[in-house]
Order: C-alpha cells, then structure tokens, then sequence
C-alpha cells in the first residue's frame, strides 16, 4: 500500500469518506461527523499539503485518509495547558478508513506511520482529539498506545477527549510517496506542507 498527499481533486473523495463514516456510525448511536464539514476546510488542508491518502495502487481510489499537522484545533486549544502547547507534536485530524477495508488495523498502521512522521520531524507527541461520547474510538486509541489526556466538561465540545503517544521511529510497510522528509540536523522544520 501506499501514501500519497491529497490533490484538490480528491476533494469529492474526502468528503465521501466523511458521509460514509457518519453513515456507518449513526446506527450504533454515535453522532459522530453527523453534521456537515465545510469542504472550504479539508479544501485549505489539502493546499497546506496536509492531507494524506492511502492506495492500494496509485492508479486506485483511496482506501483511507488522514489529515496531520502541527495546530490545535482553535476551538480546543483551551483544552491544552500552556506547558502542552509549548511541547513539539504532531496532530492527528479526520482518520478514516473505508469499511471494506475495515478490521485489518489499517487505521493502527496509519497511526504507525504518522508517529514516524512525528519522531522523524523532531516533534515529542503524536496527540489527537476525538468524539467525546465514542467510548468504542476511545478504546481504540488507547489499545494503540495513546495515553487519555483529560476529556472536557463542556458539554458544547463534541471533539473534547484529548489523547497522546510519544512520537517514536515505528515500522509501517507502506510506501511512503509523500516527499516528506525526515528534520535535518541544522534545520528543524516545522511546516508538514510544502
């Protein structure tokens, strides 16, 4: 499998893979991406080359997507202590996977590669945000070695369950197409886009 960046053609993708996710969750009573996410948003990801795709093949439809970088969501960033924002890490936004790739950990080898990614940029924490009443998300994060952060009392925060791992060199067998490049020694970068 390989990783390539988003192009602003794979717009309509992105956003399919946000519908069939809320799809699949509103049955087992998750309201998880139940609302629409303004294309204008991944559209901005996508030019800050910030969004990545997973393919069997490069002539293939993706088959999962993940958006990383180094912001904290605005409407979270109170949830983070001054300390915890000061820290080098790497953000983990809008992970899915198609169902019919589903239940082969692909989501745990995504996980694995952007920890790389992070250890290989110099950066301390692979951290991420997720749906505060998906408990089963949780489970999921924490059986990948995310350790729970703390989960706000805002009943208004949907997105508030903050977890973190350390960012550490991971094997994850994918064909990394992406140009992204490992921190020189003189030249630490901060930027995962372009």
């Amino acid at each position: 499998m390989i990783i390539v960046r988003a192009q602003p053609a794979d717009l309509p993708r992105l956003l399919r893979f946000r519908k069939d996710a809320a799809s699949w969750l509103q049955p087992q009573g998750i309201d998880q991406w139940s609302q629409p996410f303004p294309a204008s948003n991944i559209a901005a990801s996508i030019e800050a080359g910030e969004v990545f795709l997973f393919k069997e093949d490069q002539a293939l439809d993706a088959v999962a997507t993940v958006t990383l970088d180094r912001t904290i969501d605005p409407e979270l960033l109170d949830l983070w202590t001054p300390e915890e924002q000061a820290e080098r890490a790497l953000y983990v936004h809008k992970l899915v996977v198609d169902r019919q790739h589903a239940g082969r950990d692909l989501g745990g080898r995504i996980l694995d590669w952007a920890g790389d990614l992070a250890a290989r940029q110099g950066e301390r924490w692979l951290r991420l945000d997720a749906w505060t009443t998906n408990t089963r998300l949780h489970r999921y994060y924490l059986d990948h070695g995310f350790h729970h952060v703390r989960t706000t009392q805002d009943p208004n925060e949907v997105s508030g369950w903050l977890a973190q791992r350390l960012a550490r060199r991971t094997p994850h067998s994918f064909g990394d197409l992406t140009g992204v490049s490992p921190v020189g020694a003189n030249k630490p970068e901060r930027k995962i886009g372009p």
